[in-house]
């Protein structure tokens, strides 16, 4: 215990004073107790505030995804039903094409990277090529003008009809791991071959399968593939 003095009216006075016994301990208390809710009432802020960029964000995400259906009809009349899905914020469009015999095959439009990826429903393997000038005008009729409309019935007399010719290598099998995420999740346990564009298969080749892909600016594409010889 500390001996304290106080002046009073004409003399010292003794008193009793402490250096943080009892009498010091509310003030003390006091000021844990708002120490402690400073504390508590800041962590909620912190975790309010990222809780809501998290959920920001994946509402960021999920508005860029945009489903749009295109139908349009074939060279022979059937229906060609697609379901394209439009990722703007990764510049990726999915193309998932139903054939009239009901057979679904998906190509890929991976803008950022320049690549097309062609899945076809009755292979085991996916098929690459590089994009040019029209398929960047075709895919950005999906990625700019998705936002405006959801559901496209093209017209079968408005409609531009092209044919495309794409040579496989077997010999140039493409490394998975080299390509980006989305294909290697759309390939997965498919081998993945680089294509050439050719004038037309040639008497002595033979298409193996035509894929018809249609976008919302009236083109429709037949994309055809044939295997070159070794």
């Amino acid at each position: 215990m500390v001996r304290c003095w106080k002046r009073s009216e004409n003399c010292l006075e003794e008193v009793q004073c402490t250096d943080g016994g009892p009498d010091a301990t509310p003030r003390s208390h006091f000021s844990h107790k708002a120490f402690w809710f400073s504390l508590s009432a800041l962590l909620l802020v912190i975790v309010a505030l990222g809780l809501a960029g998290h959920l920001g964000l994946s509402q960021l995400h999920s508005q860029s995804l945009q489903i749009v259906r295109i139908t349009a009809s074939d060279q022979h009349g059937a229906l060609i039903n697609q379901s394209a899905v439009v990722d703007q914020q990764n510049d990726l469009v999915t193309l998932v094409v139903t054939s009239s015999t009901n057979q679904t095959s998906t190509v890929l439009f991976d803008v950022r990277h320049g690549l097309i990826c062609y899945k076809p429903v009755d292979q085991d393997s996916c098929f690459l090529r590089t994009m040019e000038q029209p398929d960047y005008d075709n895919v950005n009729s999906l990625l700019r003008g998705s936002t405006h409309k959801s559901q496209f019935q093209l017209s079968g007399n408005e409609t531009e009809r092209q044919m495309e010719f794409l040579g496989v290598l077997e010999a140039s099998q493409v490394n998975a791991s080299s390509l980006g995420e989305p294909l290697q999740t759309l390939c997965k346990n498919r081998s993945v071959h680089w294509t050439r564009r050719a004038d037309g298969p040639g008497k002595q080749r033979l298409v193996y399968f035509c894929i018809d892909i249609c976008f919302p600016s009236n083109i429709c594409v037949s994309v055809c593939f044939y295997y070159l010889p070794e």
